[in-house]
């Protein structure tokens, strides 16, 4: 693993930190009880199995 040789200034953390963006969930369709819903695939089989409103997504 790669170790940096110096201490990296606040400025230069900052701005490579806000450059980072996390994507936004890959959602599935799946029909429950007849009506498709969009839900991320995480949670598809506990959605099927009832444990999850699926109202909420």
């Amino acid at each position: 693993m790669a170790v940096p040789k110096r201490r990296m200034s606040r400025a230069n953390t900052h701005h490579r930190r806000s450059q980072w963006k996390a994507d936004n969930v890959a959602l599935q369709e799946v029909t429950i009880d007849g009506v498709a819903h969009r839900i991320p695939r995480r949670l598809v089989k506990a959605a099927q199995m009832g444990l999850v409103e699926v109202e909420q997504f």
